[in-house]
């Protein structure tokens, strides 16, 4: 059997005529850039998400970084974050200048020890990025309990939101429980564009000014820069339109990756953990197993026509590009114990979850690790 580790065009094959009948429309407007259909999008999402304000931009990376520059971040301040999320916050760190300040997991979730994270914030730190790793949500309404206790009420607190659309906590959907959210919709994810794009959730109006200021050369008003570090960064009217047309779907996409992790974490035998769990704050973004013998796993999978792939091989503050000690490393950073993390990174490895999988394919992948 052959069974792909994605496969987004299953999707447009599944929506083809709402997409079709969304692109045409973008198309017959003569509207491509920041008009109604960015609009409608924009409202929609931050609706869903139960945040007061969407900015989107190009990317997610592009969030991340004009979310930390709106959170008040510049060279030299201190981003708590965890560096087992695939650079992606890191990147953001590197571009505005801030210092990554790495603090470990949870060893059954692999999502931020919060406890660590707290104790790890200085008079130097503006933010927390809060990674929704793997579909999982973090406990965002702890973390802001556990700041105000500390007397850290003031640390500005990001989501990272770009691998878990959707997901729900006891406080509300992710992207609309933190002070600003960064959200990606690349083709893979939970709700995927047809190319890139991101957005930036906001709960407070200020930022999202400032958002919409730097995603289009900080202006103000037309040709008029009224704040530095702006640049173009806008989501064009096919993928807006493309997201609206998929929204509504979301929630049936991710009850399916739901239950495709659950069929696997049942199928795994001893030996293999399946972290997550079966209610709304878990959405599958990917379906990550455990196992000490990872790479002679992922060898018996493919010998059974089962692709894997790890998220992620090399920790952040190991990446070759950081440089740890070296003064022309493009920003230093802090690292406090991660053996979770560590541990972590050798033993990961993710096996296909999207909700176009058939039921044969599932089981196939089920019986596989059944007789591992």
């Amino acid at each position: 059997m052959d069974i792909p580790f994605n496969a987004p065009l299953r999707q447009y094959e599944a929506l083809r005529g709402e997409i079709d009948a969304a692109v045409a429309r973008v198309l017959a407007s003569g509207r491509y850039l920041m008009a109604a259909e960015t609009t409608a999008f924009e409202e929609a999402f931050a609706e869903y998400c139960g945040a007061p304000h969407c900015v989107t931009v190009a990317n997610g990376t592009d969030a991340l970084e004009l979310a930390l520059r709106a959170a008040g971040c510049t060279a030299g301040t201190e981003v708590v974050t965890v560096p087992n999320a695939g650079g992606y916050a890191t990147c953001a760190c590197v571009l505005v200048g801030a210092v990554p300040v790495y603090v470990d997991v949870v060893p059954d979730t692999l999502l931020m020890d919060l406890d660590a994270a707290v104790a790890a914030v200085t008079e130097r730190t503006a933010c927390i990025v809060a990674t929704h790793l793997y579909g999982h949500a973090v406990d965002v309404a702890g973390l802001r309990r556990r700041l105000r206790a500390a007397g850290h009420a003031g640390v500005t607190v990001l989501e990272d939101c770009a691998q878990a659309h959707g997901a729900r906590t006891e406080a509300g959907r992710v992207g609309g429980l933190g002070d600003l959210a960064a959200v990606s919709f690349y083709p893979t994810k939970n709700l995927g564009a047809l190319g890139d794009g991101g957005a930036v959730l906001c709960r407070d109006e200020a930022r999202a000014r400032a958002v919409r200021r730097l995603k289009q050369y900080g202006w103000d008003r037309k040709y008029h820069s009224a704040v530095p570090y702006g640049r173009n960064s806008r989501m064009d009217e096919v993928q807006a339109a493309v997201l609206l047309a998929k929204l509504p779907h979301l929630e049936r996409f991710n009850r399916r990756r739901r239950a495709i992790v659950e069929a696997y974490r049942a199928a795994a035998p001893k030996g293999i953990v399946v972290p997550g769990r079966d209610d709304p704050s878990c959405v599958g973004h990917l379906a990550v197993a455990l196992a000490d013998e990872r790479d002679g796993i992922r060898q018996a999978l493919a010998e059974g026509g089962v692709p894997t792939d790890v998220h992620y091989p090399v920790l952040d503050p190991d990446q070759p590009a950081m440089r740890a000690g070296d003064p022309s490393a493009p920003v230093a950073y802090v690292r406090h114990g991660l053996a979770a993390a560590e541990r972590a990174a050798r033993r990961v490895f993710s096996l296909p979850c999207f909700p176009e999988l058939t039921d044969r394919e599932v089981d196939h992948i089920c019986g596989r690790l059944a007789r591992l």
